[in-house]
């Protein structure tokens, strides 16, 4: 598993890790019944605690995006039936990100325009859905 992160970002460091597995995951670069890292791996490859590692991976646990066992470590789900959670979850950032846009003047078409962009970018997900 390859990711990277900036130590200078505003955004948490298990927060990037989250995001760049879940971005791997729906491009297809991380697959369905893979193991991702182990924690203390993907730590020492960034110089950082494993704790923080762990945070991104329970947080992945949490959503409904992998599972976690002593035995086969971090394995990614894959596409299932979404959780009642993972959908509502998903409708408040939503709502949050496009009130966000529409306040720094961002208009629906360009939002219509991005969102096809990124869904794109998502093999899987094209696949799915015929976009």
């Amino acid at each position: 598993m390859i990711i990277t992160i900036n130590p200078h970002s505003a955004i948490p460091i298990f927060q990037q890790i989250h995001d760049r597995i879940v971005e791997a995951i729906a491009q297809g670069t991380i697959r369905p019944g893979e193991q991702l890292t182990p924690v203390r791996s993907l730590a020492m490859d960034f110089g950082i605690n494993p704790a923080t590692v762990k945070k991104s991976y329970d947080l992945l646990k949490a959503e409904g995006i992998i599972t976690t066992s002593m035995r086969e470590g971090s394995v990614v789900v894959g596409n299932t039936t979404p959780h009642p959670d993972h959908v509502a979850q998903f409708q408040k950032e939503l709502t949050t990100l496009l009130a966000k846009a529409h306040c720094q003047g961002v208009g629906a078409a360009d939002i219509s325009t991005q969102v096809n962009r990124v869904l794109e970018s998502f093999p899987t997900m094209t696949e799915e859905k015929g976009v």
